[in-house]
């Protein structure tokens, strides 16, 4: 009814496969009707979509453990190993970089700081902020330690990383500094902003912006607020794309995030999305100089992680695209990217998804608290269609995030003019 296609009899789910050609991302669909060439290379594409999940989850055998990373202390199975440095290789990533920012550097405002990450606190600052780490204002545990909600001298709410003493190893101090660098650089409406750190004696503290309501993955497990609205989710989605492509495209030097996850993106009030932890965060690779990626063992979160790095332990941007494609399915359905308590063959939300989407029942996959509307029926074919460019299994043929932001632009567009 929304969206049916004639069903395709010989899709199958090897264990391992090649994808044909991709279509490039200019062939997208992004208006209310269908483009008959556009969907039938992406049919083409989808035939063998499994397999790319498979790999996904069958981490590398060496130098790879789980390792326990949220943005508010939330605990969940991620992929970490030490010992990172740069390579080349012999292919070429093409990168377009801006000098003018536009809506990718919009600078928030605040009463504390000048530039992102740049006051260093005392711990006497950090003791009034946090009542001397009270346990009435802890908001989040994992990995990387305790987090409390607090407030500066001069009013700002902010979120106090506080590491476990226990776990100053150099695994834990490379993360705390990976993160002190990446947000020293970064501000963004998009991205939660850095206000400053402490490292003194055993003390390794982050100080950051406090966001009061909760992540996204509370809220489509509608923990906090109400279920989450198509349109909301929409939002959200391009609120990501333009955070990535930020981070990609318009800093001093690329930085490829490498935990883009629900539960990494922090939601307001309004409901506006925030990208945070900032932990895993990686340099990218000096195009200028000739190189193409940055080699360096995996890091990640199971369900998330790029297939492609996974093998070969090559990190590009294009493995946040990857994440970002596991991210459109899991907004749309509802579903957490693996559901170890479901059947076999829905254990692997995007490959289910992606089954569902080639089949021709896109709408099936809806999230069932959602409406089945003919308006919802026809953006979720396109964001699986955008989804499915995503989780390509090679990256070359996966769209820049620029793109998927303009995709999505145009899909709330057609979305709203159904509505009205």
């Amino acid at each position: 009814m929304y969206g049916h296609r004639k069903n395709i009899s010989d899709v199958r789910t090897p264990d391992r496969f090649s994808y044909p050609p991709s279509p490039s991302p200019s062939s997208y669909s992004t208006s209310s009707g269908k483009s008959t060439s556009g969907r039938s290379r992406v049919r083409g594409a989808a035939r063998s979509v499994a397999g790319v999940f498979v790999a996904c989850f069958t981490p590398p055998e060496e130098d790879t453990h789980h390792h326990s990373s949220s943005v508010y202390g939330g605990v969940s199975d991620t992929f970490s190993s030490t010992s990172d440095f740069s390579g080349a290789s012999d292919s070429t990533d093409g990168r377009k970089r801006g000098t003018a920012r536009g809506i990718y550097g919009t600078r928030n405002d605040s009463t504390h700081m000048k530039e992102p990450g740049s006051v260093k606190f005392t711990i006497a600052e950090i003791h009034y902020a946090t009542k001397n780490f009270a346990l009435a204002l802890k908001v989040g545990q994992g990995g990387f330690g305790t987090v409390y909600k607090g407030q500066l001298q001069d009013g700002t709410l902010v979120a106090v990383k506080r590491a476990k003493k226990i776990m100053y190893d150099n695994s834990i101090g490379g993360e705390f500094q990976s993160e002190i660098q990446a947000l020293s650089k970064v501000e963004h409406l998009n991205l939660v902003k850095c206000y400053g750190y402490l490292q003194h004696g055993e003390e390794r503290i982050i100080v950051v912006e406090y966001v009061p309501n909760g992540t996204l993955r509370e809220h489509l497990d509608c923990i906090k607020g109400d279920v989450l609205s198509f349109a909301s989710r929409l939002d959200i989605a391009i609120d990501v794309a333009h955070a990535i492509t930020y981070l990609h495209t318009y800093t001093d030097h690329p930085i490829i995030h490498r935990d883009i996850k629900s539960s990494n993106i922090l939601l307001t009030e309004k409901l506006r999305a925030k990208v945070a932890d900032f932990g895993f965060a990686r340099l990218a690779a000096d195009v200028e100089s000739g190189q193409t990626h940055v080699s360096t063992q995996v890091k990640g979160t199971a369900g998330y992680l790029d297939p492609e790095y996974l093998r070969t332990y090559q990190l590009t941007e294009k493995s946040d695209v990857y994440s970002f494609g596991i991210l459109l399915v899991e907004l749309v359905t509802g579903r957490r990217p693996i559901e170890a308590k479901r059947e076999l063959k829905e254990r692997v939300t995007a490959r289910w998804a992606m089954k569902k989407f080639t089949d021709g029942f896109a709408i099936s996959v809806l999230d069932p608290k959602l409406e089945k509307s003919e308006a919802n029926g026809l953006a979720i074919e396109k964001i699986l269609e955008l989804a499915l460019q995503c989780v390509h299994s090679h990256r070359r043929n996966r769209p820049i995030m620029r793109r998927c932001a303009e995709v999505l632009w145009n899909i709330r567009k057609d979305y709203k003019e159904l509505l009205d």
